[in-house]
């Protein structure tokens, strides 16, 4: 079995004796054969979880379980988990052949059977031409290819991938996004992959775990964390171009609650299903994504009407950017013919069932800034 469980982790470092925590009471279940992302901004901790499931480095506190057996312990050798590096980290004077088949070797695993398994692992990569190469002479997306193979080929329980892609450009990246994707469901080997780029994350994982500052924000699948995000900084890591997030006040009119911006300048309906969080008089922060917001031919409620700031076609859709003093709202709308100059008026259209409100001070979902009080 490859599940991991990792269980009110900690890890503490100590600077001028002032204790740093890098992770804070982490918990995971990353179910066997699933692949998980850890996802957050550099330094959030990410890279220190992976390097303690591989056992790079120590746990201060907490259990890290794979399948039946707590491997806190357990030397890295022992943990049976294959660890694709950031860096590709070959033996340049060996060729790929050599590189992949380095810990069978090490293992005194006869030559016969390494054969067998490298040519298994090349065939699956396709790296069957690149054997007699060495990695000097290979590509980036190449290199990878082969990092894998070197983790792979030790039949590991649980992989792991740090920022495997992040040294590739864009078209070798998109391409070996989908050569990890099908990889995974042939080898179906529980996968753990490390990366800052949500896009990457979306596009790969079962679920993806968003970490800030050593906290876990939210667990789950991508659509869980993209349409129902838990707060403020989830809903603006998760989606390209970012979530529109400005502060706004409740206030009642004949009976109506409504939202406005702090300068006045926008008014609009509060959305049903948030009525009974919102109270008059205070701030709240709003949040709605780029492509939820439409053209609008006519004034109807939910409808902003101002004038284009920058006006953006990109061919298969357009960007539309508003600004309210210090905020920038952006649509992004499919290209239907649409054509603006800055100044023009236009009517925006939120989309009342894809709004999202957060508390001003704490940046929780008001619903669960509720509960929590």
């Amino acid at each position: 079995m490859g599940e991991l469980i990792i269980k009110d982790v900690f890890k503490t470092y100590y600077k001028n004796k002032q204790p740093i925590n890098a992770v804070k009471s982490l918990n995971l279940k990353c179910n066997d054969g699933e692949f998980v992302a850890l996802l957050g901004p550099s330094g959030c901790g990410k890279s220190t979880t992976l390097r303690m499931i591989a056992g790079l480095e120590d746990i201060t506190s907490g259990d890290i379980i794979i399948g039946d057996r707590r491997i806190n312990d357990l030397h890295p050798k022992d943990r049976n988990i294959g660890l694709a590096f950031e860096n590709y980290a070959m033996y340049p004077p060996l060729t790929v052949y050599e590189n992949i088949g380095f810990n069978l070797k090490a293992k005194k695993v006869s030559s016969a059977k390494v054969k067998e398994e490298i040519n298994k692992i090349a065939k699956l990569l396709d790296i069957e031409d690149l054997l007699d190469m060495k990695p000097g002479a290979l590509s980036g997306g190449q290199k990878q290819r082969v990092n894998i193979a070197r983790a792979l080929i030790r039949r590991p329980e649980v992989l792991l991938l740090d920022e495997p892609l992040s040294h590739l450009d864009g078209k070798v990246r998109q391409r070996m996004r989908t050569e990890i994707k099908q990889l995974h469901s042939e080898i179906e080997c529980t996968t753990i992959i490390v990366t800052h780029d949500q896009l990457e994350a979306m596009a790969l994982a079962d679920r993806i775990a968003i970490i800030n500052e050593g906290v876990l924000q939210q667990f789950g699948t991508p659509l869980e964390v993209f349409n129902h995000p838990v707060n403020e900084f989830v809903a603006s890591f998760i989606g390209e171009p970012p979530m529109n997030i400005f502060t706004v006040i409740s206030l009642v009119e004949s009976g109506v609650p409504y939202f406005k911006t702090e300068n006045n300048l926008l008014k609009f309906e509060v959305p049903e299903k948030y009525c009974p969080y919102v109270k008059e008089g205070e701030k709240y922060r709003f949040g709605i994504r780029p492509t939820d917001i439409s053209i609008s031919a006519r004034n109807e409620p939910f409808t902003l009407q101002t004038k284009v700031n920058v006006f953006e076609n990109l061919g298969e859709e357009v960007r539309i950017h508003i600004r309210i003093e210090e905020d920038n709202i952006l649509s992004v709308v499919s290209n239907e013919i649409y054509y603006f100059e800055s100044g023009d008026p236009i009517n925006l259209l939120f989309n009342p069932d894809r709004i999202h409100i957060f508390d001003s001070v704490t940046g929780e979902r008001i619903e669960k800034a509720i509960q929590l009080q």
